[in-house]
């Protein structure tokens, strides 16, 4: 993934778990982007982790998954930022605080099964 590129992911969202999360970056220690839907919380966290310490959290109350359901959602690389355009249209920024030009890794972890993604 690059600067321009935007990622579509649609997946199943558990019944029985209480988050999920995408995580974008170079490493599993080192994410440019990690974003997390909380329904216990009812909140949407994104953070950034750089040599294994996660940095400072942006919280966005407007969470408008929910268990139990199928969900399709954007999520836009740009030079500065990252832009997730949610499943009701809602959009998100969050900065590009290490200056990525290029993702080369992905995870999703917790309540989430991915059932298609695609790179544009």
């Amino acid at each position: 993934m690059k600067a321009g590129d935007t990622l579509k992911i649609k997946g199943q969202i558990a019944n029985d778990e209480d988050s999920f999360s995408i995580n974008l970056g170079s490493s599993s220690s080192d994410l440019a982007f990690h974003f997390s839907p909380r329904f216990d919380e009812a909140v949407i966290v994104c953070n950034s982790r750089c040599s294994d310490a996660w940095q400072e959290e942006h919280r966005d109350n407007h969470i408008c998954f929910s268990k139990g359901s199928t969900s399709k959602f954007f999520i836009e690389m740009l030079a500065d930022k990252f832009q997730v355009r949610l499943p009701d249209g809602h959009l998100m920024e969050f900065p590009n605080r290490h200056g990525y030009d290029k993702i080369r890794y992905m995870s999703v972890h917790g309540g989430f099964r991915v059932t298609s993604f695609k790179l544009n």
